[in-house]
């Protein structure tokens, strides 16, 4: 049997105005007094200020977010503009590169140099509310979480969306979320995330900023 109470916050507290409305115009007739109804009507009051709060948190953090990611692009960009112009300069040794944590140029040719043909194959735990954990390994060594040879990272991206609607047609209707260095990555979600359907989809990430090939979607239900 359904409950009688709505699963969704914002319907419930509209339930719950509806029926203290109504109990407390038809008191008599309902044969109850109005002490009794104190405790909800004090709940409700308490549930509303509570559910208000936790939206403008939620729209915080996600602003909070954007503002990170922004930042992060600056920073990158500034960092890279440097980097390239010592990667450049005579003057810095592979000693000096070491020291700042900069890529070291192989003068070996290997392997690695060439296109990187494999891609990533990924699962999704969904057992925890609002969180994916993204574990990852290469399509070659699928038992194994090593990456592959002059592999720094993989990229994830993600399109979310509401259950049912069409996983992504191409890259560009996905958002970047990170690039990680070692499986597993954990995504958190705010609350308006719950029920939808997150679309991932990964790439292998070189040293020197060549990215391989898409994987196949992964898709997976953010828990509400």
């Amino acid at each position: 049997m359904a409950d009688y109470l709505p699963a969704g916050d914002n319907d419930f507290l509209a339930w719950v105005g509806n029926f203290v409305t109504y109990a407390n115009a038809h008191l008599v007739e309902l044969g109850i007094g109005a002490s009794q109804m104190l405790p909800i009507v004090g709940g409700q009051a308490d549930f509303d200020a509570k559910l208000t709060a936790n939206v403008t948190a939620q729209l915080t953090a996600q602003s909070a977010r954007q503002a990170k990611d922004d930042s992060r692009d600056i920073l990158e960009k500034a960092v890279r503009q440097l980097v390239n112009q010592l990667q450049a300069s005579s003057s810095v040794d592979d000693t000096e590169r070491a020291a700042l944590g900069i890529t070291i140029r192989d003068t070996v040719r290997t392997m690695s140099t060439g296109d990187i043909d494999t891609r990533p194959i990924g699962a999704v735990d969904t057992s925890q509310r609002l969180r994916h954990e993204i574990r990852f390994s290469d399509e070659a060594t699928p038992t194994s979480r090593a990456k592959p040879a002059g592999i720094m990272g993989c990229e994830i991206w993600v399109k979310v969306a509401p259950t049912g609607n069409p996983p992504p047609a191409s890259a560009d209707e996905l958002s970047f979320v990170a690039m990680d260095t070692a499986s597993p990555y954990i995504v958190e979600y705010g609350g308006s995330d719950g029920g939808k359907t997150a679309h991932y989809m990964l790439r292998w990430v070189k040293s020197n900023g060549e990215k391989g090939p898409w994987s196949e979607t992964i898709s997976a239900t953010i828990t509400a």
